[in-house]
């Protein structure tokens, strides 16, 4: 088996996703315009995430949520560029680029709805 996607229940899942796409890099592949509104966005390997407004459940405070027990990560080749690019492109920092103590530098964010993001350059790539 393969993961196929990872979801998560948002506010404004059109507009999240095209910040996504805009600033990110991930491609809208599905956008529904029907309640939950679910917009599947890709990576160029193809890994997924689901963003929908399911009112099946409430959706999270995510400002209230500590970016540590939740992130959607992607990884930079130059996070004080991207991390500055994203705070441009209206996302909000939570703290500053960190260098771990393997080399890799780390960084949290929230998009503009808040839910919780990180940049992650690292030393070795992980796969």
């Amino acid at each position: 088996m393969k993961l196929e996607h990872v979801a998560i229940n948002v506010n404004e899942p059109a507009k999240l996703a095209q910040w996504l796409a805009d600033n990110l890099g991930m491609r809208i592949v599905s956008a529904a315009t029907a309640s939950p509104y679910a917009h599947f966005l890709a990576d160029e390997a193809g890994s997924m995430i689901e963003l929908y407004d399911n009112p099946i459940a409430p959706v999270p405070n995510y400002s209230e949520v500590d970016p540590y027990n939740l992130h959607f990560a992607f990884s930079s080749n130059d996070i004080e560029a991207d991390w500055q690019r994203l705070i441009d492109a209206g996302a909000t920092a939570v703290g500053t680029v960190n260098p771990t103590p393997a080399g890799d530098k780390l960084a949290f964010l929230r998009t503009p709805w808040n839910e919780p993001i990180q940049l992650v350059q690292r030393n070795k790539p992980l796969v």
